[in-house]
């Protein structure tokens, strides 16, 4: 039988047996009129962990960056975000679609916004841009964190602190992506609270390095959690007995958090090995549990290398375009897939499928 090794994200993880036994026996009602007290603990907990006064269960990353941005601004209101930012590409443009702003970008350091560039790309502030009625308000700052087009890299306490003094002397809130938020804090080996503190609202997604098959959090003060609550049921995110779900994420908050040092263990050594094999690491980006490599260059198409990997039982996703690929370690991948992952690499270049 063909050994399979999916990398293709942390999102093909399967839930744990203590998940499924928790989801089981999870006691419910309906969350909208608050009565499901296995999602309120769910919510305070996640509230908890990330030195927040309140928490909201949504269905996803996306909800709830869509639902924490509508709370933030006003239609016409424009939004700084670094230019590779998944809000950006990656969410089916909500941001103008839904929301109705205008974003700003801004090209980081491996995904790290730099607070003077941000400055700049404030309307009303930069001298390209000086303050008048034909600018919109810069309301809004999104930081990404960890930031997956960068790489899975992270931002530190000391980073965010230097853009919530920019934000805070502009006016601006501060959302962030933290769709895989515990992942920084483990390969920081920093408190939770230390990432989130500089944020006004933070979006982490249970379904990513947590291993659970459903939801997202967004965290922040009661006030805005409130708003959040009302626009997470404009854009049709109200759920019933969604205990059920939550009750996974439970399990997530208090078991899952500590194991992704062996995700970030084993993504170290994925691309270390891969180097040995020709292919184009930055190191300096493998900081969790992503790996993003290209191909020696005598593979010259990089489609059938992804299919020849395929054939063999490592699955990756084909690149949209480039010779970039990403490679996601996650509960359920140890150290023997890792050695599989690489000896099956070595054949693919070597033309031994």
């Amino acid at each position: 039988m063909l050994k399979i090794v999916d990398l293709r994200s942390d999102t093909v993880t399967q839930p744990t047996e203590a998940m499924r036994d928790a989801m089981r026996n999870a006691v419910v009602g309906d969350e909208y009129y608050l009565e499901d007290p296995t999602v309120t603990e769910l919510e305070e907990l996640a509230a908890a962990n990330l030195g927040k006064e309140a928490g909201l269960f949504i269905t996803s990353g996306t909800m709830g960056n869509l639902v924490s941005i509508l709370t933030h601004t006003q239609r016409s209101d424009a939004i700084i975000l670094e230019a590779t930012a998944h809000i950006y590409r990656a969410e089916t443009a909500h941001l103008t679609a839904v929301a109705g702003l205008m974003p700003r970008t801004v090209i980081g350091n491996n995904g790290v916004l730099d607070p003077v560039d941000v400055e700049k790309a404030i309307y009303g502030e930069g001298v390209s841009y000086p303050r008048t009625i034909l600018y919109p308000r810069t309301s809004l700052l999104c930081v990404e964190n960890t930031h997956n087009a960068a790489g899975g890299t992270c931002v530190t306490p000391a980073q965010m602190s230097a853009l919530k003094k920019v934000a805070d002397s502009h006016g601006m809130a501060i959302h962030v992506d933290g769709a895989r938020i515990f992942g920084a804090t483990v390969a920081l080996g920093v408190n939770p609270k230390e990432l989130a503190k500089d944020s006004d609202s933070l979006t982490f997604c249970l379904t990513k390095d947590l291993a659970c098959p459903f939801g997202a959090v967004i965290v922040g003060s009661k006030e805005f959690i409130k708003r959040a609550r009302k626009n997470r049921h404009m854009v049709g995110g109200g759920m019933r007995q969604a205990g059920i779900m939550a009750a996974a994420g439970i399990v997530a908050l208090r078991s899952m958090i500590d194991r992704l040092s062996e995700d970030h263990e084993n993504a170290r050594a994925l691309a270390e090995a891969l180097i040995k094999l020709g292919c184009k690491i930055d190191l300096e980006t493998v900081q969790t549990s992503m790996v993003f490599f290209e191909p020696p260059l005598e593979i010259t198409d990089v489609k059938r290398f992804v299919k020849d990997l395929d054939k063999l039982g490592v699955r990756v996703n084909t690149p949209p375009s480039g010779r970039r690929v990403r490679m996601v370690t996650h509960y359920g991948i140890i150290r023997e897939d890792i050695d599989y992952t690489i000896q099956t690499v070595e054949k693919v270049i070597r033309r031994e499928v």
